[in-house]
């Protein structure tokens, strides 16, 4: 059989995993943050949240935000569009500023937040080779080809067994 199963080629994270990774996340981005400390941390929403707030606590940065950007209907990738930006005024450029997101896959819904900050610093939990370079810090990279299951996607239920008892 050579179609395989959606969990054949996932990479399931829990709760505690993630929060293990985004912790990682936050000591490695402690290194790379400026002289006077992050001003502020940009979640990419709804993905980011939860490793931004993480981090946000991590490094005690106390000024959050988020941008939301459109770029998946379900499990099929659409054209990025941006539907809620940040406080800019606050914001800026970028400078001094965390954008944190769980994942970047191809890299498309980064170059649409890099344009509006194209100072900030880019974080993500999760990388993938297409969207590698769009991504300043990250933990770990996958293969191009797996899905990650995310825990806030989960739901514990039974599972039959591959053979009848």
């Amino acid at each position: 059989m050579t179609d395989r199963l959606p969990h054949e080629k996932g990479f399931h994270v829990s709760w505690d995993q993630l929060h293990r990774d985004a912790r990682a996340l936050a000591w490695r981005l402690q290194r790379e943050a400026p002289e006077d400390g992050w001003r502020a941390v940009v979640a990419i929403t709804r993905g980011g949240m939860a490793p931004a707030m993480i981090v946000a606590r991590e490094l005690d940065i106390r000024t959050v935000d988020t941008i939301s950007v459109k770029s998946y209907n379900h499990q099929a990738q659409t054209e990025p569009r941006v539907i809620k930006a940040p406080d800019m005024s606050l914001i800026g450029d970028g400078e001094g500023v965390l954008i944190v997101d769980d994942l970047v896959d191809t890299g498309r819904t980064l170059q649409v937040v890099r344009a509006l900050m194209p100072r900030a610093h880019v974080a993500t939990v999760y990388a993938k080779p297409m969207g590698r370079a769009q991504v300043d810090t990250f933990v770990t990279e996958v293969s191009q080809d797996t899905w990650i299951f995310f825990p806030w996607d989960m739901a514990l239920q039974y599972v039959e067994p591959y053979r009848g008892a």
